[in-house]
């Protein structure tokens, strides 16, 4: 089968492969037949060998996806041969930790995921585990299911690890997939406004996020974010900040902006020291944390959310054959537009 292979260190070293597709089946493992393959940030890293962690090269590239089931193990219960399904990420989890045993496996410290520890979905076929397989609704694409993904990491963020009430102020740095994801679940608490900050190079992405419920928009070239940031009501700042970018610089500027008494969940990954002093969160009393990947139940709800019409994640999306894979990578790479999906089957 075709499948688009990070096939050694060095930058630029991806390219379409012919590898065996997956034969033998755990007996709780599902084979999936590959109808869309999200690309992700974390992807274009690989391609470029600038990401901040470890990869098992050579590897299949790929872990938001969506497609139909083509083989089941002996023990499989739940999903049939040809049921429309999505997967999450973890390949591998331990089972034994105490947060695989408390529904966190998203923390296993032996996790393993696709695309980059084990082989991912861009290809013509995936094999993962029962246990993480879900359905997709009947009025759900494939293409907008292979989104599930990073949908639920913006769920994660905004819903389950930040304090959202109707009617605070809400602002997102980063109109990349994940910011842009975390507008539309941002906007389903009713905030009273809701701002997002981006760059020059951004034009694009951020007219996206105006059509996901932006209220404002931010350019940091051209206006000062902090300033900005703190004109809006009281003067006291948002009471939630998304930091879906992965500088230092970003950072400053939310400890800078962040309410007394609010709250900065950290989405966005980098490995450059913050590199200034975090006094002034202590100072304000406010609260800084991390939000990491998803879990079983959040898949469901970001799913029934899909189809219940509460949030589309594919208008800021576009589609690609898999021969065209490295136009799907430069053209996201160049924040033509914010999500590149690869098509197997094109």
């Amino acid at each position: 089968m075709r499948a688009i292979v990070n096939y050694a260190s060095g930058s630029g070293s991806v390219e379409i492969q012919d590898v065996p597709i997956p034969s033998e089946l755990g007996p709780r493992e599902v084979l999936i037949q590959v109808k869309a393959a999200g690309v992700c940030g974390s992807d274009l890293h690989m391609y470029h060998d600038i990401q901040g962690f470890p990869v098992n090269r050579p590897v299949t590239l790929g872990h938001e996806f969506s497609g139909i089931v083509a083989g089941i193990g002996s023990e499989v219960k739940h999903v049939k041969i040809g049921d429309r399904v999505v997967s999450e990420t973890p390949a591998y989890i331990c089972e034994t930790c105490i947060y695989c045993r408390t529904g966190q496996y998203n923390l296993c410290p032996t996790r393993r995921g696709f695309g980059v520890l084990e082989n991912g979905a861009m290809a013509e076929y995936v094999r993962t585990r029962e246990a993480i397989v879900h359905l997709i609704p009947d009025n759900v694409s494939f293409e907008q299911a292979a989104l599930t993904e990073p949908s639920c990491v913006a769920y994660n963020a905004v819903a389950h690890h930040s304090h959202i009430r109707p009617g605070d102020y809400v602002a997102v740095f980063g109109p990349g997939p994940i910011g842009l994801l975390c507008v539309q679940i941002a906007k389903l608490f009713s905030p009273a406004r809701l701002t997002v900050i981006g760059t020059e190079r951004d034009a694009n992405r951020m007219e996206v996020a105006k059509q996901f419920g932006a209220d404002s928009i931010i350019v940091a070239e051209k206006q000062n974010v902090v300033q900005e940031l703190l004109a809006y009501g009281d003067g006291f700042g948002p009471d939630l900040i998304l930091d879906a970018v992965g500088l230092s610089a970003t950072l400053r500027q939310s400890v800078e902006a962040i309410r007394p008494g609010g709250q900065i969940t950290k989405i966005g990954w980098g490995p450059a020291p913050v590199g200034f002093s975090l006094d002034p969160l202590i100072q304000k009393a406010a609260r800084l944390q991390g939000s990491f990947s998803h879990n079983y139940p959040m898949w469901e709800k970001v799913l029934t959310l899909m189809s219940s019409g509460l949030i589309d994640p594919l208008p800021m999306a576009k589609m690609y054959g898999i021969g065209d894979w490295k136009q799907a990578f430069d053209e996201m790479d160049a924040l033509t537009h914010a999500k590149s999906i690869i098509l197997p089957e094109v």
